[in-house]
């Protein structure tokens, strides 16, 4: 079936818009010139972005883990996506040609505060832990509920080498929902045995807004299809007859001025509701990033405006209301001296590119960091160096700076981080570190009923569809590129009515072997 005429809108320039524009091009028949995509800001990619410069310094919010054993939507798209470097290669066969020759096995993922490498052989669970943990993995959503991981495991399981591991790994913390926390637990089983080397996790060869957000846009782009910037959609105009629910109009504000696009009759709507990168602010090496909030920006503020009244278009309040419980921090440093490097290659034993993680376990501010292969930027120039970090608790006063990550300056952060390695601080002299605040980052994985999450075509839509991370999907798990994608595949396919099958998750869980590594891997 093909859809010529068909028109399409989709409200924001993330992941879950771009997939959802390239499926319907290429499995739904639809003419690129008549799918439109509206971003509020200067760049396409949502919270997968990359920018700054050498001079000035390099900014990831943060970065997204692949694997090749799950991910199975957004493989099966990028295998449709050429690569910008690589003639004859999509981005698929270029990821795996890379990881082939970057194979991961983290020598260092937990350093103490005597800068001992962690034994990681053993997970550390007591009998209880692995009663309560086995309780929780068997329990349906239905008798999780909104509970939070903390309603199912003791405080002791909170200092295990495995939640230490886990946590920083995919950023769970304690208060966050049981039921996301055992959907990874399922859909990451094949992960469970090898966690702490990272072995299963793949990379892309830049970061991913320059090896996936860039080579999607210009496939797109090439298409045909219309991408339109620095326009920011303040209402999404409802008709609601006979119990259905029809977008008929897009109110948009596009470089200050107002603007109303009409939706025809038979055309379809988009919609990124929600955004864990909302309210987002960078600091400097001399200063703290900004504490802002939702009212000063618009990322929420639509879906709260269409749910207003409408349960089935979800409840962003399950996700927005406590900055405290889904905020944490990240840093990028960019160098041109290759000592910093140098000298973690000959504490951890990994080349950067291959180690994964390095956490600090017993940092007040539970201080990771990772260095990438390089270089992590396209056109990065030679002799600079740039590796990412992040904090899960950065409202606690460091240990070697007296005062909360939230009011560090990038220089602060680089003093806490040489402390906890043991390194001179000269080594730093010339690297510039900008952190960034990141108020909803974990909102997703707030206590929730399933209720609270509609539907990616919500049960009365005749034309509206919302691919983002606050829709449900059942078994998947949010805060991956795959949740946004198998959104909005799941999405065009209802609307267009596509009979070709969406990728089905992987059940590694259902594996004998799988599920026998795992206990003996809980047992070690």
């Amino acid at each position: 079936m093909t859809h010529t005429t068909k028109k399409a809108w989709l409200v924001g320039g993330g992941i879950g818009s771009l997939a959802a524009a390239a499926f319907m091009l290429r499995d739904g028949g639809m003419q690129g010139s008549n799918i439109t995509i509206l971003e509020a800001a200067s760049l396409a990619g949502g919270s997968l972005d990359g920018g700054g410069n050498a001079e000035d310094g390099y900014t990831l919010r943060g970065g997204r883990m692949l694997t090749t054993d799950n991910y199975e939507c957004t493989w099966d798209l990028f295998k449709s996506i050429p690569s910008l470097e690589n003639p004859g290669q999509s981005v698929h066969e270029e990821t795996i040609a890379f990881n082939q020759r970057h194979l991961p096995h983290s020598r260092a993922r937990l350093v103490d505060r005597n800068r001992y490498k962690v034994d990681v052989g053993s997970m550390g669970f007591s009998m209880q832990d692995r009663l309560e943990l086995l309780k929780l993995t068997e329990a349906g959503e239905g008798a999780l509920g909104n509970s939070a991981i903390t309603d199912w495991l003791s405080p002791e399981f909170f200092d295990t080498k495995f939640w230490y591991m886990w946590a920083t790994t995919f950023a769970f913390q304690p208060w966050h929902s049981a039921v996301e926390f055992k959907r990874y637990l399922h859909r990451f089983m094949l992960e469970f045995s090898r966690i702490e080397t990272l072995a299963g996790v793949k990379r892309t060869i830049y970061n991913q807004y320059d090896s996936l957000v860039r080579p999607l846009v210009a496939w797109l782009r090439g298409q045909g299809v219309i991408v339109i910037h620095d326009c920011t959609v303040t209402d999404i105009a409802i008709d609601e007859q006979d119990g259905k629910l029809t977008a008929t109009a897009l109110h948009c504000q596009r470089r200050g001025l107002a603007d109303v696009i009409a939706v025809e009759q038979g055309d379809l709507v988009f919609f990124q509701n929600g955004s864990m990168t909302d309210a987002s602010s960078h600091g400097s090496m001399q200063s703290a990033p900004r504490r802002l909030t939702k009212a000063d920006s618009g990322g929420w503020r639509l879906w709260e405006k269409l749910a207003q009244g409408r349960p089935d278009l979800g409840r962003p309040a399950a996700f927005n209301s406590s900055i405290p419980e889904s905020y944490w921090a990240s840093y990028t440093v960019t160098l041109k001296d290759p000592a910093f490097f140098d000298k973690m290659e000959q504490f951890t034993g990994n080349q950067a590119g291959t180690g994964g993680l390095v956490t600090f376990k017993d940092s007040n501010w539970l201080m990771s960091v990772v260095l990438a292969h390089q270089p992590h930027f396209a056109g990065q120039p030679e002799g600079v160096q740039v590796f990412w970090g992040y904090a899960l608790h950065p409202d606690r006063i460091g240990n070697f700076v007296a005062k909360p990550m939230s009011d560090c300056s990038g220089a602060d952060i680089l003093r806490e981080l040489c402390g906890h390695l043991n390194f001179d601080l000269a080594i730093m002299d010339s690297a510039i570190c900008i952190p960034c605040r990141m108020p909803y980052i974990t909102s997703m994985f707030m206590p929730r009923n399933k209720s609270d999450r509609p539907l990616p075509v919500p049960e009365r839509s005749t034309n509206l569809a919302m691919v983002s991370q606050f829709v449900e999907l059942a078994d998947d798990v949010v805060f991956t590129v795959e949740y946004s994608v198998r959104a909005a595949q799941t999405a065009v396919y209802q609307l267009l009515d596509i009979q070709r099958e969406i990728p089905p998750i992987h059940d590694h869980d259902k594996s004998l072997k799988v599920q026998l590594d795992a206990m003996i891997k809980a047992f070690k």
